[in-house]
């Protein structure tokens, strides 16, 4: 494929327009808004950039390179895919993963590739759209890009219908993780499964927390 080929599919499959319901998901900032840990433009830019560096963002990045090998070499998806589940740290945190998942796969099925039919029982997010992307033949490091980027931009979403910061200050923060999610990518790109480990314990317990908040916009 061609730069400005790869450029518009990876546009496609992670526009916020794609069908796979990211809109739905806070991935626990809802808690965290709640609960006093981001309140301002840093701290959220602070939370998205931990996630990323060290916490699931980056273990999502991992198993996505993963992913991204097995199918571009015609490989066994079965383990890193179950993997990726495993490591789901909370019901809704699995839900999450699972089900955006399940829908991306579903929806690049107008691009038929084979590795639809090893995962038509479906696999975590970034397991799925690893995978595609390496069976499609884009290369690793730019789908990790855009795979992190669409990360960070749901953050930042979910933050202006949580949060009193304007559309100003989202764009303000996207631009700041810019350097963040290009060298994540890179090194992403490099890593294997012993790479995986995160230390956003806040994050983890918030999205553990979540299940019980009261008057609840998002499913996580």
């Amino acid at each position: 494929m061609t730069d400005t080929a790869t450029l518009v599919r990876l546009m496609t499959w992670l526009s916020p327009t794609f069908p796979v319901g990211g809109f739905n998901y806070s991935h626990g900032l809802e808690q965290a808004v709640a609960g006093g840990l981001v309140d301002t433009q840093a701290s959220l830019k602070d939370w998205i950039g931990a996630l990323l560096r060290q916490g699931s963002a980056w273990n999502d990045a991992v198993l996505f390179a993963e992913a991204w090998r097995l199918a571009a070499s015609g490989g066994d998806l079965t383990e890193v895919s179950e993997l990726a589940e495993a490591l789901a740290g909370s019901s809704e945190r699995h839900l999450e993963t699972i089900n955006q998942g399940l829908a991306f796969l579903a929806a690049s099925r107008a691009w038929p590739l084979p590795v639809h039919a090893e995962l038509e029982e479906g696999a975590a997010w970034p397991v799925a759209v690893g995978a595609v992307a390496g069976a499609a033949g884009i290369a690793l490091q730019p789908a990790l890009a855009a795979f992190l980027h669409a990360f960070a931009a749901n953050q930042v979403q979910a933050a202006l219908r949580l949060m009193s910061i304007g559309q100003a200050a989202g764009v303000a923060v996207m631009a700041a993780l810019e350097g963040e999610i290009g060298d994540v990518a890179s090194h992403a790109a490099r890593s294997g499964l012993d790479d995986l480990g995160s230390a956003t314990l806040n994050a983890e317990i918030a999205a553990i927390n979540h299940e019980t908040l009261n008057s609840r916009i998002f499913r996580t």
